[in-house]
């Protein structure tokens, strides 16, 4: 795997090094050694998939509050997503600092968004899947989120969605 930092402090851009033969690839997604080494998420406390029929169709921006943060490896199993990361970190460097990236399934990237930031995602295809590796227990009552055009990010979509909840549309203006 090649790791390469993403624009906010603890983001990763994941790169898979597949292994070929003449029956095809083998790659990793994770390795708990490889990952603990850099001092990232040692183990995994969920695995979870998102299918999405439509092109345009947004997830997010969401993330959990203290004492239930969640740290996250995101890939895109099927079709194409643009991924988004947003530092909700007070002390953090990059505080208020957002990265995206293009995942499509073809060519293996994940990125890491470390506990404290927000994600979400704009489908680029229709059918598209993403996958979430996922430290940290999920509390309902600590699900919270922060809205995908709040100007207090300033996050530049390659598209306007077309499809999106009502919750993650409603979510109010930054305050922090």
């Amino acid at each position: 795997m090649k790791f390469t930092q993403a624009g906010i402090s603890g983001a990763w851009i994941i790169e898979r090094v597949p292994l070929h033969d003449e029956r095809g690839s083998f790659t990793s997604i994770w390795e708990s050694e490889l990952f603990g080494n850099r001092g990232l998420m040692p183990s995994i406390d969920q695995v979870s998939t998102a299918h999405n029929l439509l092109s345009r169709t947004l997830r997010g921006m969401h993330f959990q509050a203290p004492p239930f943060e969640q740290t996250k490896l995101v890939s895109c199993s099927a079709g194409a997503v643009y991924d988004v990361a947003i530092d909700l970190r007070p002390h953090s460097p990059t505080f208020k600092q957002w990265c995206g990236i293009e995942l499509r399934a073809e060519t293996g990237l994940s990125l890491y968004i470390p506990a404290g930031c927000a994600h979400g995602y704009l489908t680029l295809q229709e059918n598209s899947a993403v996958d979430y590796l996922i430290a940290g227990k999920y509390s309902p009552d600590h699900a919270q989120g922060v809205r995908w055009d709040d100007p207090a990010f300033g996050i530049r979509w390659p598209a306007t969605p077309t499809v999106i909840a009502p919750r993650d549309a409603q979510y109010p203006d930054f305050a922090g």
